[in-house]
């Protein structure tokens, strides 16, 4: 990459295997979930079909979200690999700009749920509707937040809000997962880089230097971009001046995701990811991230080799790719 004076990666990767997940219907209330997990799963009855991917995107938008993205995942399922697992599989992604805004300053990590992912499928016999997100836990643990911060319970409580208005009548389902990571188990692999503008280049053309060629080196190796935001634009907006730029990505790998939601569709709560890229006013370092898919064997029952292989080697691509074009 051009202009970049000085490099210094460093990745925060931990890899442990998890448990299991016998999913029973907890009680009918959308306000009450266990918080020793970092997934949670909404589920309703759905055998006359009212409730659809449509239905539950203007539920969302109706409680304040805005949706990043809504993708049917069966069309390219059926056109690469020839199958698909569910009636219904879509992954979801939204996010609230006014509680991001609060959250920024103090904890930029919060673009690595910017925005945040949910995974929505059928039952096998196509009679429940569920959607999967991250708990309180699982938002805090990914970004380092604090349990108790104020604007993070808040966030989930939206999320709450979004999931009851989208499954009426809908209940959290009892988990069994046995392994979860501990909440001190930092699951981010992040990067760093010295950037610094001179007369030949400005910051905005060292940023876009870099997309260019992560967009340019990911694409051909199978992974997707289907969602970009402009965090900065957004919070600016909100009084937050922060940052001399603050962008997102969603990414996603079809190899991947196919074979893990065949047994674990609730994986969809971390799928697609967000890699965050930022520098703060007034530094030269800029800061890139995202969710270690670690996160996903660490917080479900995933020992198979069949989901696993192509997460980890998914992982070492994306890091070994984004080192390299920083190097």
């Amino acid at each position: 990459m051009k202009k970049i004076l000085s490099v210094l990666v460093s990745a925060l990767v931990a890899l442990s295997l998890t448990a299991c997940n016998n999913a029973e219907p907890k009680e009918e209330v959308a306000t009450k979930v266990e918080q020793n997990y970092d997934i949670r799963i909404f589920t309703v009855a759905n055998a006359d079909k009212k409730i659809t991917t449509a239905t539950i995107e203007k539920a969302f938008e109706e409680t304040g979200f805005g949706i990043d993205g809504n993708n049917n995942m069966n069309k390219p399922f059926s056109v690469r690999f020839e199958s698909t697992w569910y009636e219904t599989y879509h992954l979801a992604t939204v996010h609230n700009s006014a509680l991001v805004a609060k959250l920024i300053s103090k904890y930029p990590s919060i673009g690595l749920l910017t925005p945040l992912s949910m995974s929505i499928w059928s039952s096998h016999d196509n009679k429940d509707m569920s959607i999967s997100s991250l708990t309180l836990r699982g938002m805090s643990r990914i970004t380092q937040i604090p349990m108790d911060n104020v604007d993070l319970i808040a966030y989930e409580a939206e999320m709450t809000k979004a999931l009851a208005a989208a499954l009426p009548g809908g209940h959290f389902e009892t988990l069994s997962y046995t392994k979860v990571a501990d909440m001190n188990q930092a699951l981010e692999t992040s990067f760093s880089a010295e950037w610094i503008a001179d007369e030949d280049a400005s910051l905005e053309d060292m940023k876009e230097d870099f997309q260019d060629e992560f967009e340019g080196e990911l694409e051909p190796v199978g992974f997707l971009f289907p969602g970009f935001i402009g965090v900065n634009d957004e919070v600016i907006e909100a009084g937050v001046e922060d940052f001399e730029f603050y962008d997102t990505y969603s990414i996603c790998k079809l190899e991947v995701i196919h074979p893990v939601s065949k047994t674990h569709p609730e994986a969809g709560a971390f799928a697609p990811c967000s890699f965050y890229m930022y520098q703060r006013k007034g530094e030269n370092t800029v800061h890139m991230g995202y969710p270690s898919v670690d996160n996903w064997i660490q917080s479900t029952d995933m020992l198979d080799e069949y989901s696993l292989k192509p997460l980890i080697e998914a992982q070492n691509l994306l890091a070994d790719t984004i080192t390299s074009i920083l190097e």
